[in-house]
């Protein structure tokens, strides 16, 4: 099924009921959204010769415009190639070239970079906004293009941190399962009611925004179009039980932010990256407990397991402590299984890597036949991800499998030994590496953003941790890198220690 069909359905069932919203102000109705949408596909069709399949990209920053040429791509019956703005001309430019895409949608701001970048094989571009976008409303309107479980509909474009990003071919299907996950199991309630994008629309929180349509919910954006923590607390009396998608990052600034608006959040859903039970505890004491985990990946989108928001809220003292120190269980659509090199189920409680099957999990990687066929192995979905399930069907995730440091024949897990240091209250962030070392094959290195001494973390390390885990070095930095999702570069730390230790 098309996913354009949940907006088309509800725009008939319900007209007047607001779909969209800028800041605190309504903007359009579902009847206003759903004809302009059937409009503009049909522009695409018979204006920019687009046939169902094909792929169209958006480059644009979070704007309800976005969310409008999201759904025209979708009603026409080709797929949607979603290009974060934040990336560079020329990573943009392989994505629109690896993607196949002729046709590209940009805002006002990404015009000059994405013209002066543009491949050969990019023939049209449409910038948001326009007379040229206006004109896409006055085509006569069409019906929705039947498109089948399978059909494609989102080329997931991979963050990259380790090389060219993979283009995870994400289905109508796929869409719908990590739909109907999120509102029966994550926001139950909330999935109705008003969803602000803060996040990137072209990863994680666009891919809520298609639940709040199905519930009639309303897509709010924020007026600077990107997070702001003040702005966005601000937001808080006009959207009761305001719910969202959040990077760790975001929610410590948040947590951080010293603007008290007088309003409730509904649900908060943390995930991309890890997120520290220090500061997870910290958030639940500023806002109470609001928070919900999820843990995923573009080839299975937010939906392999999940900590919901009532297990956290219903639970105290250390019994909070730890599951905040998971990622949950398995989604109820979902298999979550930890496994060994050969792909055999290992007990409870040992480590191995995290894999999963379901119908959220991708069908391939687009134009990469081998990658597809390494991930996708044996009918799971390998995350490349390290892990234990305990008894109760709880997954703690303990570092990608990249990441794991060697040291004289004992395998160390890097987020264990950043836990440990992130509880002294002179350090705001740390990122734990293993550096080459002749003796011991890799030896343990710590970068810390803050004021603490090393003689302070290292005792501190001693207290908590086997000596062998603990850090060799430990390195001031004043920012830890970090690409556009808020994910730690480690790649990029490898090559700073490489200067540093040489």
């Amino acid at each position: 099924m098309n996913m354009a069909a949940w907006l088309e359905r509800i725009g008939r069932a319900t007209p007047d009921r607001p779909a969209l919203a800028e800041g605190g102000r309504i903007v359009a109705t579902y009847g206003e959204v759903a004809e302009l949408t059937a409009r503009r596909a049909s522009a695409l069709q018979s204006r920019y010769g687009v046939k169902p399949g094909d792929r169209v990209a958006i480059i644009a920053e979070n704007d309800v415009l976005y969310f409008k040429a999201f759904y025209a791509i979708w009603h026409a019956g080709a797929c949607a190639v979603p290009v974060n703005a934040k990336l560079h001309g020329r990573e943009i430019a392989y994505i629109l070239e690896h993607s196949g895409a002729h046709l590209v949608i940009v805002s006002q701001a990404m015009e000059s970079i994405v013209a002066e970048f543009a491949p050969a094989s990019l023939q049209r571009m449409i910038v948001l906004g326009t007379k040229e976008w206006g004109e896409l409303s006055k085509a006569d309107p069409v019906a929705v293009n039947p498109v089948s479980d399978d059909g494609l509909a989102w080329l997931f474009y991979t963050s990259g941190t380790t090389g060219r990003p993979k283009g995870a071919m994400l289905s109508h299907g796929n869409l719908a399962a990590c739909s109907f996950a999120y509102a029966m199991e994550q926001n139950p309630t909330g999935y109705t009611g008003a969803i602000l994008h803060a996040a990137p629309m072209s990863h994680g929180s666009g891919l809520y925004m298609m639940a709040h349509v199905m519930g009639g919910g309303i897509n709010v954006i924020p007026e600077s179009g990107h997070f702001d923590a003040d702005e966005i607390l601000s937001l808080l009396p006009h959207w009761p039980g305001l719910s969202m998608f959040a990077a760790p990052t975001m929610i410590k600034r948040l947590t951080q932010s010293g603007i008290d608006a007088g309003g409730q959040f509904g649900t908060i859903i943390w995930g991309g990256a890890p997120m520290y039970v220090a500061d997870s505890l910290n958030a639940i004491s500023r806002f109470g407990p609001v928070f919900g985990q999820l843990y995923g990946q573009g080839e299975s989108p937010m939906t392999i397991t999940r900590l919901t928001r009532d297990e956290i809220a219903a639970s105290q003292g250390d019994e909070r402590v730890f599951l905040l120190g998971t990622a949950g269980r398995a989604f109820a659509s979902m298999e979550c299984a930890i496994l060994d090199q050969d792909d055999k189920p290992v007990a409870p409680g040992e480590m191995g890597e995290i894999c999963a099957r379901g119908p959220a999990v991708m069908r391939g990687y687009w134009n990469n036949e081998k990658a597809s066929a390494d991930t996708l192995n044996n009918g799971w979905l390998h995350t490349g991800d390290v892990g234990t399930i305990d008894a109760r069907g709880l997954l703690t995730l303990k570092d990608r499998s990249k990441d794991l440091v060697i040291s004289g024949g004992s395998n160390i897990y890097p987020r264990e030994i950043e836990e440990v240091l992130l509880r002294h209250p002179k350090v705001r962030e740390v990122s734990i590496i293993g550096r080459p070392d002749p003796e011991w094959g890799e030896i343990v290195v710590a970068y810390v953003v803050g004021d603490a001494m090393p003689p302070e973390l290292d005792a501190l390390c001693l207290s908590e941790l086997a000596r062998f885990k603990r850090p060799k070095h430990y390195i001031a930095i004043d920012a830890l890198p970090k690409n556009n999702y808020g994910k730690v570069l480690k790649t990029e730390l490898r090559l700073i220690d490489a200067k540093v230790s040489s």
